[in-house]
């Protein structure tokens, strides 16, 4: 009988293509939305890329509320929990709060419904910056042994919410005794295509090169990771008996924001500046600009990561970051989004 997974934030960028991925491997997926008039658009969007959308189903369930996990989870042989909260706008008072709970209360609520539903693993789309030093400023390359400092009072709302909701999840686990087992996945900077123009997620900066919209870029360090080797690791954790109770770091090829704008002002033109911002330029706009403060902390990044134990354990390996650039340039061109 052909197992079932249960994909969480179906609506999402990542969780678009883990369900195409399955898919694609003789698996039956239910994926989760907030609103069921979403779902005939999801099923659409993967058909691109997989001739059994028709074994895809939708289920209506939210982070923040109970309603509808026990019905989702039922009957899965596994979860990815891919889902995110969407949280506030950039700058607004309530933003920590809007990102966090969700974040944190959400996913104990989806381990519990699996747990109580039988599902054999969860795998848990966590990110690589609840595997930092507090400063990425700090020289080194780290592995997932090392957890970012929730105390730290500089987080940006994004990362605190991140690292709480993943620790949740293993304390979950912690005080549990039965035989469902978790692992976590902690992926850098995601491009590649779109399945969708509906779901531009981490692309949408790609975007902006393309479009022009940015005079210059700051000194950031990315570790790109492709969509499709993102979906391809997680499951990869959700089947291998040697992944259960491990944290994968699912990062790429480092590069400078400059870089990367170089690979586009190649590819399409001097509309994609490749001028550099200094660091202080960036934090003066900061202190008008509450939009640019999240990207402070990453000024100058120095800070890398490993990513020796999913490619030991699982067999996994990422397309270059040149690669997944210029076939997210393609996609974003191909799909209306901007016009180069």
């Amino acid at each position: 009988m052909t197992e079932t997974v249960l994909v969480t934030g179906g609506t999402g960028y990542v969780a678009g293509w883990c369900v195409a991925e399955l898919l694609g491997r003789g698996y039956d997926v239910r994926a989760t939305v907030r609103d069921e008039s979403r779902g005939d658009r999801v099923r659409q969007a993967v058909a691109t890329v997989t001739d059994r959308a028709d074994h895809l189903e939708f289920a209506v369930a939210d982070l923040t509320s109970d309603d509808g996990w026990k019905a989702a989870v039922d009957g899965c042989a596994y979860v990815l929990h891919v889902a995110s909260p969407l949280g506030a706008d950039p700058g607004a008072e309530d933003e920590e709060r809007a990102l966090l709970i969700p974040a944190r209360d959400g996913t104990v609520r989806v381990l519990r419904a699996a747990a109580e539903a039988g599902v054999r693993r969860v795998v848990m789309t966590s990110a690589a910056n609840t595997a930092s030093p507090t400063s990425y400023e700090t020289d080194g390359v780290t592995d997932e042994t090392l957890w970012t400092d929730l105390s730290a009072p500089d987080l940006i709302p994004y990362r605190r919410a991140k690292t709480a909701a993943e620790r949740a999840a293993w304390d979950f686990m912690d005080s549990y005794a039965g035989p469902m087992t978790l692992a976590t996945v902690l992926p850098g900077a995601v491009f590649g295509p779109l399945l969708s123009p509906d779901t531009l997620g981490s692309v949408q900066i790609i975007g902006r090169m393309l479009a022009g919209a940015m005079p210059g870029v700051p000194r950031i360090g990315l570790e790109v990771v492709d969509v499709r080797d993102l979906a391809d690791v997680h499951v990869r954790a959700m089947t291998a008996p040697e992944a259960a109770g491990q944290r994968f770091l699912a990062t790429g090829e480092f590069q400078w924001m400059r870089d990367i704008a170089v690979i586009l002002n190649e590819a399409y033109g001097e509309q994609v500046s490749t001028q550099e911002i200094p660091d202080d330029v960036v934090r003066a706009a900061a202190e008008t600009d509450e939009s640019m403060r999240g990207i402070l902390p990453g000024l100058g990044r120095r800070n890398r990561h490993r990513t020796e134990k999913a490619e030991r354990l699982l067999g996994w390996s990422h397309r270059s970051a040149k690669t997944s650039v210029l076939d997210c340039a393609r996609s974003l061109v191909a799909h209306g989004v901007v016009t180069a």
